[in-house]
C-alpha cells in the first residue's frame, strides 16, 4: 500500500462530496417532492420543450461550426509563421478569460440593429440580435477556444515524416490530410467538439443578452430555471435542471471516452 494513500483517498472523497456530491444530491432529493407526473409536467411543458430545442440545437450548430473554423485556427497556428502571431495565439483564450456577461453585452452591441454590425444587416432584412441566430454567434465566440486548444497541441505533435513520405510516394495535399493527418487528429476532434457542446448547453451569461428571451422563441432552458426560481417553483426548477444535469453527465462520459481513445490511439504504433 502507498503510504498516505488512505488519508489522500479520504480527503478527495470528503472534498468531492462537499463541493459536488452534496449538492447535486440535494439537487436531485428536492425533485423528489414531485410525483412522477407533476415531473413529466415540468419538464414537458411546451415553454420548456421550446427552450430544450433552441438550446440544444443552438449548441449542436454551433460546436459544428467551432469544428470546423477551431481546425483552421489550429491549423494556421501551428503551420504558418505570420507577423501577430503571438497576438492571434493569444486572442483564442480571450473567450476564457472575458465575463460571459461581458461578451454578450458587447456581442449585443455589436449585432442589434442600431450596433455597428447590425445597422447595416437590418436593412437587408438580416437581424442577429434577439433571435436565435444571435443564441448560435453567442455560443460559437465562447466555445471556440475548446477546439483549438484540444486540436492544436496534436497538429504540434504530428509527425513530419508521414506527410513527407506520403509526398514521395505521390499523394496529393488533400490525399495527405484526409488519408494521414485527419485520423491522426480525429480523435481531438471528436473531443473539442463534445466539450464546446457541452460548454454551450450550460451558457448563461453571454446568450442572455443578445437571445431577447422572448418565450417559445428565443429563450434558453438555464433562463427557465432561473425564472421558475424567482417565481419560487423550487421543485419545478429543480426537476429541469436535473434533465439538464443528466445530460451534461452522459456528456462528459463521452468527453472521458474520447479522451481515453485519443491516449490509446496516440499510443499506438504507427
Amino acid at each position: 500500500m502507498l503510504p498516505g494513500f488512505g488519508l489522500t483517498l479520504g480527503y478527495t472523497i470528503f472534498y468531492l462530496s462537499i463541493i459536488v456530491l452534496i449538492p447535486l444530491s440535494a439537487l436531485v432529493f428536492k425533485t423528489f417532492s414531485l410525483t412522477l407526473e407533476q415531473f413529466w409536467t415540468a419538464i414537458s411543458a411546451p415553454r420548456v420543450l421550446a427552450s430544450y430545442r433552441l438550446t440544444f440545437g443552438a449548441s449542436l450548430i454551433a460546436a459544428l461550426v467551432n469544428l470546423v473554423f477551431g481546425l483552421l485556427i489550429a491549423w494556421v497556428l501551428v503551420r504558418y509563421t505570420f507577423p501577430g502571431k503571438k497576438i492571434v495565439d493569444a486572442l483564442v483564450d480571450l473567450p476564457f478569460a472575458l465575463p460571459t456577461a461581458v461578451a454578450g453585452i458587447s456581442l449585443t452591441a455589436l449585432l442589434a440593429g442600431n450596433g455597428w454590425v447590425g445597422q447595416y444587416l437590418e436593412p437587408l432584412g438580416i437581424q442577429l440580435a434577439f433571435k436565435p441566430a444571435g443564441v448560435v454567434i453567442a455560443l460559437i465566440f465562447i466555445g471556440l477556444p475548446f477546439v483549438v486548444r484540444t486540436v492544436q497541441p496534436v497538429l504540434e505533435d504530428a509527425e513530419k515524416e508521414l506527410e513527407e513520405a506520403a509526398t514521395s510516394l505521390g499523394a496529393t495535399r488533400w490525399q495527405i490530410f484526409t488519408k494521414v493527418i485527419l485520423p491522426s487528429i480525429t480523435p481531438a476532434l471528436l473531443t473539442g467538439f463534445a466539450m464546446a457542446f457541452a460548454r454551450a448547453i450550460g451558457e448563461y451569461g453571454s446568450v442572455i443578452f443578445i437571445a431577447g428571451n422572448m418565450p417559445m422563441i428565443s429563450e434558453i432552458t438555464p433562463l427557465i430555471i432561473i425564472g421558475k426560481l424567482e417565481q419560487y417553483d423550487y421543485a419545478g426548477a429543480t426537476a429541469v435542471a436535473v434533465v439538464m444535469l443528466v445530460i451534461s453527465f452522459v456528456l462528459l462520459l463521452v468527453i472521458n471516452a474520447l479522451q481515453a481513445w485519443q491516449r490509446r490511439h496516440a499510443g499506438a504504433p504507427a
